[in-house]
């Protein structure tokens, strides 16, 4: 455990740099923590809770010195069925549970398995996400109530819908103008965080103007006192499936961003298992505050390290210049208009698909862009957790195929040592060498079986091992099922050059194994001898 909790050389590179990293980084968090807190269902209050209590502890205790935490819109995302089916306390007590099981993954350094997820499933996941989070502001940026269906896609039909009976421009204007300033002003000056001083100014002119939309609310002036009251022991089983997809959510979305950061780093890298702990520590705490599960967020990370971070000083200082807003500044944040926050997530959302790596993973091929698609689709009309293992089993597939079309069954030469001409030719009529070349996998185990079976009447075949790369229990039964046939036939199957960590395995065909192919020629020919094959 000890190898989680920080230590000096986590602050050693910290300067005044990292001070003004995490401002920027605090202006651009500001309005998404309000937006995302809202968007959940727990209000803004608990998207401003979870920047703080989630980005400071994560700030700490992560494997990442460049991330940045705090509430996002993957995590919206999954949260939004779980206030509808369980209120406010049963997205609490989910957080809660969701943090003890990214400890227990911490602990069971499941970190390093993150590499294995492919580039398509990543990005298909980011689409759909990006798709989910516009459709959710939908309501909000047309001025209408947010309507009762479960599902993103009926709840934005059914507010398009409501809107078209009683439009409501102001809303729509808010929002739009937001968005197309930050939109507009990423591709103009792409270092500058927009979204505050369009907030700024969306909220002085619908104040100024007096307009008909609907605002925050007030908010606390301070953190709320940390509670268990939300805890009710009896519904934890019942809760125990949204923890944890809230938890695998938390890990996947950080361990991402932490790969992200170190990209875009000369020198950084993070340590994974540290990195679930430190998103466990912060969901187990936040909760208490009222704070809703929370994960890296990508564009924050991606801006901190613009912006010039180089330790974890500057997300901490995100997390300090939050509280202080939420402390000196509560009663103006409370006049922003949803439709403000709408048009802020709007252009998040447009802005977290990466239109050049999209294009070049359609081009790579029909899997990946198939993987890429099925990814994105099941995320709007499924989940996200459902989705990624959804995304995962067909690259799974597709990697298997590629795997399996590589693997050969290729008739090579005899080496028969210093035999005359007259009695090479003779071998050569009577005793056949295959090699096996790549994995003798599930895929690829009948067509051996076919290639195997199909071959030309000899007296003594001689498998050959030494590049047979990997083997399951299939490709196992399949090559037993071969051999069975060819010695139905009459035809003797020796193997040699098996490697160690196949002897096992193969050691279940019963075969004459040798180690070199030349002591299995010699062997076959004593064998054609007694037979009265060879003279």
């Amino acid at each position: 455990m000890t190898s989680f909790l920080p230590v000096k050389a986590d602050w050693s590179g910290a300067t005044r740099r990292d001070l003004l990293a995490g401002v920027t980084v605090a202006i651009v968090a500001l309005p998404l923590a309000l937006g995302f807190g809202v968007a959940s269902g727990l209000g803004a209050a608990s998207g401003l809770v979870t920047a703080v209590v989630a980005g400071a502890l994560a700030a700490v205790f992560g494997g990442s010195s460049l991330q940045v935490s705090g509430p996002t819109g993957a995590m919206t995302v999954v949260l939004v069925p779980i206030v509808a089916r369980h209120g406010v306390d049963g997205v609490l007590t989910v957080g809660l549970l969701a943090g003890v099981l990214l400890l227990l993954l911490a602990v069971a350094r499941a970190g390093r398995y993150m590499k294995y997820v492919p580039a398509p499933v990543v990005e298909g996941f980011t689409i759909g996400i990006a798709a989910v989070i516009a459709l959710q502001q939908v309501p909000a940026a047309l001025g209408v109530p947010t309507p009762a269906e479960d599902h993103v896609v009926l709840a934005a039909a059914a507010a398009v819908a409501d809107f078209a009976g009683a439009p409501r421009w102001p809303a729509v204007a808010l929002a739009v103008g937001v968005a197309l300033v930050m939109l507009l002003g990423a591709r103009w000056r792409p270092g500058v965080p927009f979204s505050l001083p369009a907030v700024v100014v969306a909220t002085a002119v619908a104040q100024w103007a007096a307009l008909p939309v609907a605002r925050i609310g007030e908010l606390p002036a301070s953190l709320p006192a940390p509670s268990f009251a939300f805890l009710d022991a009896s519904t934890l089983w019942s809760l125990l499936p949204s923890a944890v997809a809230v938890a695998a959510l938390a890990a996947l979305e950080s361990l991402l961003s932490a790969a992200v950061a170190d990209g875009m780093s000369v020198n950084q890298r993070h340590d994974p298992d540290r990195e679930l702990f430190g998103q466990g520590l912060a969901n187990l705490v936040a909760p208490l505050f009222g704070g809703v599960p929370a994960t890296a967020a990508i564009a924050r990370t991606a801006v901190n390290v613009r912006s010039g971070a180089t330790s974890r000083l500057a997300a901490l200082t995100h997390a300090g210049v939050l509280l202080l807003i939420v402390l000196v500044a509560a009663p103006w944040v409370a006049g922003v208009p949803l439709a403000v926050l709408a048009g802020v997530l709007l252009a998040t959302a447009v802005r977290m698909v990466e239109v050049g790596s999209v294009r070049a993973l359609a081009r790579a091929g029909r899997p990946d862009a198939a993987v890429l698609v099925l990814t994105g689709v099941a995320t709007l009309a499924l989940d996200l957790v459902t989705a990624v293992i959804a995304g995962l089993l067909l690259a799974g597939v597709f990697a298997l195929r590629a795997v399996s079309r590589s693997a050969r069954l290729e008739e090579v030469p005899l080496e028969p040592g210093d035999h005359r001409e007259e009695e090479r030719a003779l071998l050569a009529q009577h005793i056949v060498a295959y090699r096996l070349d790549g994995p003798l996998l599930f895929a690829a185990a009948h067509r051996f079986l076919l290639e195997l079976t199909e071959i030309t009447p000899v007296e003594v075949v001689i498998l050959r091992m030494s590049r047979l790369s990997a083997v399951d229990a299939t490709g196992v039964v399949v090559l037993r099922d071969a051999v069975r046939r060819l010695e139905h036939r009459g035809v003797t199957v020796l193997v040699s050059g098996v490697r160690d960590e196949h002897r096992r395995a193969l050691g279940a065909l019963g075969l004459p194994a040798f180690e070199h192919t030349p002591d299995a020629i010699e062997h076959a020919r004593e064998h054609l001898r007694e037979r009265g094959v060879l003279p």
